[in-house]
């Protein structure tokens, strides 16, 4: 393969991701709308190479799916860059108004996030500059925030400088983050506290804790804290224990009681009914039990993630990005969900080469393959100068609350980041 800087080919190429299996001894177990906008700056060079390869292959190449992202993204990633005040993350884009967030909002560090990939897979190093400054604005993020998405703030920003520069510069914040989190774990429920406000609930814990507890994992093998490691596998039990329907669909949350551990109540907050499968809920299971899987080696992990990747390839569409809540009455007229397919794409392409069945592996490859080719389509894949500075249209965060309806948003644009690294490894 080859390594990517804008539109410069270099001869050397280096793996985008070093996945480790930190072997853990087996008592650990017990433990929204909007109208297209118009098209500017058109990469014209690429769309004729992408055209000339489709026309002699039938299909195009990864490594030119590679080239035009990359392209719009080098555009893309600047534009937001230069309009962001100081103090501020890119949220979203609606109404042809970008709309950002201060250093709390739960997504502060998937920009970050996405500038590190960038670097990684390009090797342009404008890109760590742009990552570096927008990382150590989150710098004090551990010292303000007590909330379970600490884990998605600091493992996508520092923990991404880290693992792609080996510089020990960036494990301060680290390490202050996963002991912030593991400060939300309870023995008595055997899982990490979720969102801190109250509609009624005692300890809510949602399927997206899951993401969150690779910063355990990672501050474990770094900082020698079993502790650490054994508060993510504990909650990763739990919640296979009781998150999951048999089908190995998940409810997006289980309430419960603190003081005896008894649950209260389970609900789909973000999705269609209550019994529902909202899409995005079902990506968080499956990253998050393949990155359980990685991490840790446990055999138990690796199956609940098979189990829920089987379940998808039987629900997802034909071309691979979901409906936003996989049982909406409204399919096939229902709104899809890019952030949802990205995060599935990337965990695809993992699962692919982690599981043991070459059947499994070829089917889990493919579709990771499909949700990335749709995902870099004029579907999806926004015109450079457009869309806010995002890379991807048509994510969904929120319906029944009423907000981020089809619109761009920053996780989606990392996890296809990161799916499209992993794809062309």
């Amino acid at each position: 393969m080859l390594k990517y800087t804008n539109f410069r080919i270099l001869t050397e190429w280096s793996p985008p991701f070093h996945f480790t299996k930190d072997a853990r001894s087996p008592e650990l177990l017990p433990c929204n709308y909007y109208n297209i906008l118009n098209m500017r700056r058109l990469p014209i060079l690429f769309t004729s190479i992408a055209l000339a390869l489709l026309s002699c292959t039938g299909e195009e190449s990864l490594d030119s799916i590679a080239r035009r992202v990359y392209s719009v993204a080098d555009i893309q990633m600047r534009d937001i860059d230069n309009r962001l005040a100081p103090d501020s993350y890119p949220k979203t884009y609606e109404n042809g108004v970008p709309k950002d967030s201060d250093q709390g909002w739960w997504c502060s560090g998937f920009y970050p996030g996405t500038l590190w990939l960038l670097y990684e897979q390009t090797g342009d190093e404008s890109y760590r500059s742009l990552a570096e400054k927008h990382t150590l604005k989150l710098s004090d993020l551990p010292d303000k925030i007590t909330d379970h998405d600490i884990g998605f703030q600091i493992a996508s920003s520092f923990g991404n400088a880290y693992r792609i520069t080996a510089d020990t510069c960036w494990l301060a914040s680290l390490k202050k983050g996963a002991l912030c989190l593991a400060g939300r774990f309870s023995p008595v429920t055997g899982t990490t506290k979720s969102w801190n406000f109250s509609r009624n609930w005692d300890f809510p814990v949602i399927i997206d804790n899951m993401m969150n507890l690779e910063i355990l994992t990672m501050a474990s093998r770094l900082f020698q804290l079993d502790s650490l490691a054994e508060i993510a596998c504990t909650h990763a039990n739990t919640t296979i224990k009781n998150h999951f329907r048999d089908d190995f669909s998940c409810f997006h949350l289980v309430d419960y009681d603190s003081t005896d551990g008894h649950i209260r109540g389970k609900q789909t907050v973000q999705g269609y009914s209550d019994d529902s499968a909202w899409a995005r809920g079902q990506a968080w299971a499956l990253y998050g039990y393949t990155m359980m899987a990685r991490e840790t080696a446990v055999e138990q992990y690796l199956h609940q993630a098979e189990g829920i990747a089987d379940m998808l390839l039987e629900r997802l569409p034909e071309d691979g990005i979901p409906y936003w809540d996989f049982d909406d009455p409204a399919i096939p007229d229902a709104l899809r969900d890019a952030s949802a397919g990205a995060i599935m794409s990337s965990a695809f392409a993992e699962l692919a080469g982690m599981t043991a069945s070459s059947t499994r592996s070829k089917a889990y490859r493919q579709m990771a393959e499909r949700q990335l080719r749709t995902l870099a389509s004029e579907a999806y894949l926004a015109s450079p100068g457009t869309n806010g500075g995002f890379l991807l249209k048509h994510s969904v965060g929120n319906i029944p609350g009423g907000t981020e309806i089809d619109v761009p948003l920053s996780y989606a644009d990392y996890y296809f980041i990161e799916a499209l690294g992993r794809l062309i490894e």
